[in-house]
């Protein structure tokens, strides 16, 4: 085993804990980003290009007939496997969590549409699910297993917040572990059922899980009621016979107290497994060998590399599987750098040197697991919200145009005013209409230029009613010049003469004697 450091990683502070990576022929794409995507790549997902000692990260898109696929961290994702040309690269994603902590219970499928160098374009669906639907959780596994020419996806284990009759402002955000049921889902109609074992008493998540035709194997976890990992080594055996299909569970000896771990596979039967955490207060730094057959699973110990002293003494990693006996992992970053985002990343080859190629290619086995613990309710020690890495190769031979990056200063990223307060790492939608750039108006004012409605403090009803009308609009800064439309000012109120009262008597006026003389000759 080989342990080597990765210099350089462009845009290093988008991969934190909680994104998944995704393997499509050997083309690996970093999906789930730390908050909302930006311009740069407004779908949020990267591919991810090795080009010596480092990394770059490339924008994708998505087809026009696909559905909104948010940013999900800590999902549960399994590729499926499937003889088809047609299913030969797709994606299942289930749960997570989007950048407002909301939990989801949707379930997508992902696959790529085409390809033009270096520029992929992907097509997701949303598939509709009914009958005993899986409550919105994360930490969890999904996995796809095979029997009788029929294949099932399994969604075991995972958190979820509490019940909403029983949250409250105090443990409004607290999550607790899901029930112990094993959900089938028909990958065609989208048709739920859950199942109640009695070997399942009680809820894990951060678990992983291996697969191998009609069976599954769950291993590790940990269990946040009661804050252990214990040694959970569970066999689960699902036939699909016609008519209702048959779920048996069995619980093995020999399993081992692990949370968080990372696996990859480096033969047909082999599998290696790296770090997570057997306490609440240690990282376990031991390593296994995992020897899988059809009938029979083994657990060894074996040699662990020769860990850095940054490594030995960090609190957390975090990390996954990057395909051919390779492990990609993270430890956090020294608070003196200026970007406190950044982590330090580290490849491991599992492989003796001169092994043959062809053993690490995965035939009907699949090795899934979930994120890692969430920061929010574990220790120390459990921050580590890991993300996927599954990825046959790390070399490419394509040839990319360096001039097809975006420039992330221009366009909706600028500084429109001297009080502007957009930044692309920070910025979340505040407008309704927002979804992964920032709303903005043209300012009329000379050549005219652009400004984002945030800052200037524009109304959404009025930030509407701009969108719709035909007028000029002026920023702040230039309001003061002439313009058709602008904030009219207070003005003070007009102040209005008194009405004079009602059947007032005015005072009598004494009349001369001339005037006294000219009344009495009228009356005559």
């Amino acid at each position: 085993m080989s342990l080597q450091m990765i210099p350089t990683i462009n845009h290093s502070s988008l991969i934190q804990p909680g994104f998944s990576l995704l393997n499509f022929n050997g083309q690996v794409f970093l999906f789930g980003q730390k908050g909302w995507p930006k311009r740069s790549c407004p779908t949020g997902v990267f591919l991810l290009d090795f080009k010596k000692d480092e990394l770059k990260l490339r924008p994708a898109s998505f087809s026009q007939d696909s559905c909104y696929l948010p940013p999900l961290r800590y999902p549960a994702v399994c590729p499926i496997k499937s003889s088809t040309e047609a299913e030969k690269c797709q994606y299942i994603i289930h749960g997570g969590k989007n950048p407002n902590n909301e939990l989801s219970d949707k379930l997508y499928i992902l696959n790529i549409a085409s390809k033009t160098n270096k520029k992929f374009t992907f097509r997701c669906i949303e598939k509709e699910l009914v009958g005993e639907i899986p409550e919105a959780r994360y930490g969890h596994t999904v996995d796809v297993v095979h029997s009788q020419g029929k294949k099932m996806i399994v969604i075991i284990g995972g958190r979820s917040y509490m019940a909403l009759g029983q949250r409250t402002t105090e443990n409004w955000n607290r999550v607790v572990d899901c029930l112990p049921h094993i959900f089938l889902v028909d990958p065609e109609f989208g048709c739920c059922t859950s199942y109640v074992l009695p070997e399942l008493q009680n809820g894990f998540s951060f678990h992983f899980s291996l697969t191998r035709n009609d069976t599954i194997y769950i291993i590790g976890g940990h269990s946040i009621e009661t804050n252990t990992r214990p040694p959970n080594l569970y066999k689960i055996k699902i036939d699909l016979p016609i008519g209702s299909p048959a779920v048996n569970c069995y619980d093995l000896s020999g399993g081992i107290s692990v949370s968080s771990a990372i696996v990859t596979q480096v033969k047909e039967n082999e599998f290696v497994l790296v770090g997570g955490y057997h306490s609440e207060n240690q990282k376990r730094m031991v390593c296994n060998t995992i020897y899988l057959d059809d009938n029979k699973i083994e657990i060894v110990e074996r040699e662990a590399p020769e860990w850095t002293p940054d490594i030995k003494h960090g609190k957390i990693w975090f990390g996954n599987d990057m395909g051919n006996g390779v492990i990609l992992f993270g430890i956090p970053g020294d608070n003196k750098q200026l970007n406190l985002d950044a982590n330090y990343f580290y490849m491991l080859r599992c492989k003796e040197v001169g092994e043959s190629e062809q053993d690490s290619e995965q035939v009907t086995q699949v090795c899934s697991q979930s994120s890692t613990e969430d920061a929010g309710e574990s220790t120390p020690f459990e921050d580590s919200e890991e993300f996927s890495f599954t990825f046959d190769s790390i070399t490419y031979t394509d040839t990319y145009n360096e001039d097809d990056e975006e420039d992330e200063l221009e366009g909706y990223w600028i500084t429109c005013s001297k009080r502007c307060d957009v930044d692309i790492n920070t910025w979340v939608p505040l407008y309704s209409t927002e979804l992964n750039k920032p709303a903005m108006i043209f300012c009329s004012n000379g050549d005219g230029h652009w400004v984002h409605a945030q800052c200037m403090e524009l109304s959404e009803n009025m930030l509407l009613h701009l969108s719709q009308v035909n007028v000029k609009y002026f920023c702040n800064e230039h309001a003061t010049f002439t313009r058709d439309l602008q904030t009219p000012k207070e003005k003070l109120p007009v102040e209005k003469q008194p009405m004079k009262a009602l059947r007032r008597r005015t005072p009598m006026k004494m009349a001369t004697p001339m005037k006294k003389s000219f009344i009495r000759k009228l009356f005559e």
